[in-house]
């Protein structure tokens, strides 16, 4: 199974917000029921690294600002509280069979705080935009440019400060 950022989202979405672990194990259990196949690792990783990149998935860590999120990671027992969320550009879309996933997993629904998820993002958006305009990467500062307008439609922050910088490494 070759999941698309959407999908990826879509899956992530389901619970709220999954850790890596367990959106893998989400994945196996959709591609096994959806016709018997398997999640290629590699191919994963990849798509999860172009979701993070494009803003499909944001990673999150709730530790110490959301005590339900981290106590329900935690529980997960991977050790490991990043979760990864769907992003301000991903359109959500459960891969086929996937629905049943949330009754098949032993993982909690998670309520995510908005505001600190917020700042997450615009966190990550300012050093991508930091990133973008020291290569002086006139492609990724445009995309960067409207990914900026999704980021404050999606979550309660400004990005005003670093859309100027980005238009102004564009002239």
């Amino acid at each position: 199974m070759d999941a698309t950022a959407d999908e990826l989202a879509g899956v992530v979405d389901l619970f709220g917000g999954l850790t890596r672990s367990e959106l893998e194990r989400a994945l196996a259990e959709a591609a096994f029921r959806a016709d018997g196949a398997s999640v290629d690792e590699d191919a994963l990783e990849e798509a999860i690294a172009d979701a993070l990149e494009s803003f499909a998935l944001v990673a999150y860590e709730p530790s110490g600002r959301n005590g339900d999120a981290g106590a329900a990671a935690s529980a997960a027992g991977d050790g490991d509280e990043t979760l990864l969320v769907a992003g301000p550009t991903a359109f959500p879309s459960v891969p086929d069979r996937a629905e049943d996933v949330p009754h098949i997993l032993d993982v909690e629904p998670r309520r995510l705080e908005r505001a600190a998820l917020g700042e997450t993002v615009r966190d990550e958006f300012a050093n991508a935009a930091d990133d973008a305009v020291a290569a002086g990467d006139a492609e990724r500062i445009e995309t960067l440019l409207d990914v900026s307008y999704d980021v404050e439609a999606w979550a309660p922050v400004e990005l005003d400060d670093e859309r100027a910088r980005l238009e102004v490494a564009l002239e």
